[in-house]
């Protein structure tokens, strides 16, 4: 069982750490193989995705990445950020989950990953004029609606699809695929909302929603507000899944470079994330689930001090680990 571990930047290789001592902890015997992504492998080969590093992804159960981004890089031709787009592509995990929970809230937004404006033609034109195009297929459309529905099955069946149908040609399809795809789930309750109400919504009454399904950019903006209702970037971790390859587990917070090397670092998103892997790439759920009730306790016993505590990233993976054992 071989787990591809892509340590990033920043910040990356430290909270990356305390990920691959919890898993050591609970899958003895798996194999976590480290491979350059990111600045450091554009240092070292002038690719932020190497070719082999590619190769060891496919060929991996589940790959778990850090945050990845350096300021060096920012406005350069070759950066970070496009390594990480060309592997969500390469291993089609067009299904990204960020699941957002607190005291009052529990919700799941679906993101379709692989399609809409990220991936649509852009350029310039002669008179100056710079376009962004947003494309969407039924197929893709249909996929992610089915992953949405059969994710909204097993928790409190209720389903809401997020779009902008009173202006964009492409939300009007969304919504006819996901009217499609939900004729085959009548046991699933399911609401059209236009996505500057679902911004509202989240916004002052986020209790109210269970899970959501929505485009690229629009799952992009929403899943972030959702993470700042309920904690913060910094808590918030996610899986990208495809249809039977390897999954792409991260933090959703940057690299932080600003901390970077002083050990501060709340590992709590990346571990968070290490969880999902567990349940979604590996088929561990009891592991998973003692995992996550680790990583709570160790937010009590151990906070770091971007939540008002003493505690370096290290000893934060020590709390977890003895919860663990």
């Amino acid at each position: 069982m071989t787990v591809v571990c892509l340590p990033g930047d920043g910040v990356g290789p430290e909270v990356m750490r305390e990920a691959r001592r919890a898993l050591e902890a609970l899958v003895p015997d798996i194999e976590l193989r480290a491979m350059a992504f990111g600045a450091q492998a554009i240092r070292e080969t002038g690719n932020p995705l190497p070719d082999e590093t590619l190769a060891a992804c496919r060929a991996a159960e589940a790959v778990l990445k850090a945050p990845i981004g350096d300021p060096e890089f920012d406005a350069a031709d070759v950066r970070p950020e496009q390594g990480m787009l060309r592997l969500r592509a390469e291993l089609d995990v067009y299904a990204n989950l960020r699941p957002a929970r607190s005291d009052s809230v529990d919700m799941l937004v679906v993101r379709e990953l692989v399609g809409g404006i990220y991936f649509g033609a852009s350029g310039t034109r002669d008179d100056g004029t710079v376009f962004d195009t947003c494309e969407y297929h039924p197929s893709q459309v249909e996929r992610i609606a089915r992953r949405a529905f059969e994710l909204a099955r097993g928790r409190d069946q209720t389903l809401t699809s997020v779009d902008k149908a009173n202006v964009l040609e492409t939300s009007r399809m969304w919504r006819r695929v996901v009217n499609e795809v939900g004729a085959g789930y009548d046991d699933v309750e399911v609401e059209h909302m236009l996505v500057d109400n679902a911004a509202m919504q989240l916004a002052s009454a986020p209790g109210r929603f269970d899970v959501l399904v929505t485009e690229n950019m629009f799952g992009d903006i929403l899943s972030d507000l959702a993470a700042a209702v309920t904690g913060g970037l910094g808590l918030a971790p996610s899986a990208s899944l495809s249809d039977g390859g390897p999954g792409i587990f991260e933090p959703v917070h940057g690299s932080a470079p600003d901390i970077a090397g002083r050990g501060i670092a709340n590992p709590a998103a990346m571990l968070r994330s290490t969880a999902l892997l567990l349940e979604h790439g590996l088929g561990r759920s009891e592991e998973a689930r003692a995992l996550e009730t680790a990583v709570e306790k160790a937010l009590t016993d151990a906070p770091t001090p971007d939540l008002g505590g003493q505690a370096t990233t290290a000893e934060f993976g020590d709390a977890v680990l003895r919860a663990l054992s």
